[in-house]
């Protein structure tokens, strides 16, 4: 996965991802409509399709809503690189098929860079600084989780090759 970077820094919590004002819908397609509006207003119509977010410590803190991966998701972000990540939401995230990233260096990247994430040789490069970084391991079963597109169409893919 490549894009573009949008920075975000410490501590953005699940209420700047997705306001609770919009909670009163799971659809996908309209969380995304209104993802980190509080944090940027104007963030949905800059960013495109397969861009990527690159915070700070603590990203996704706050409550345990799944509407926030979900969000980040439908509006097309492709994954989201911190230093850290509140437990809950790493889980989360995983559970919704969205890829998410710990990179101690998160901090030397710009908004602006261009970057590529190989989930199989752990790295993160850097194309507009040339600099590649390594990051923490996801475990196999949760890149599984991605790759399905999420826990739930995991699932649905056993109990599919199980009844075959």
């Amino acid at each position: 996965m490549q894009g573009k970077v949008w920075k975000f820094g410490d501590n953005i919590d699940t209420d700047l991802i997705i306001a609770a004002r919009y909670l009163n819908t799971s659809e996908p397609s309209e969380l995304a409509k209104h993802v980190m509006e509080d944090a940027d207003p104007e963030f949905v119509s800059k960013m495109s399709e397969g861009d990527i977010i690159v915070a700070g410590e603590n990203f996704g803190c706050g409550s345990s809503r799944e509407h926030a991966p979900i969000a980040l998701k439908a509006a097309g972000i492709s994954a989201v690189i911190a230093p850290t990540f509140a437990r809950i939401f790493y889980r989360n995230a995983f559970n919704m098929g969205l890829p998410i990233f710990e990179l101690k260096e998160a901090n030397e990247i710009n908004e602006g860079d261009k970057v590529r994430i190989d989930m199989d040789s752990g790295e993160v490069v850097n194309e507009t600084q040339g600099k590649t970084y390594k990051f923490t391991p996801i475990p196999e079963f949760m890149q599984e989780l991605v790759n399905a597109g999420g826990l739930i169409e995991f699932a649905q893919q056993e109990i599919k090759a199980g009844a075959n």
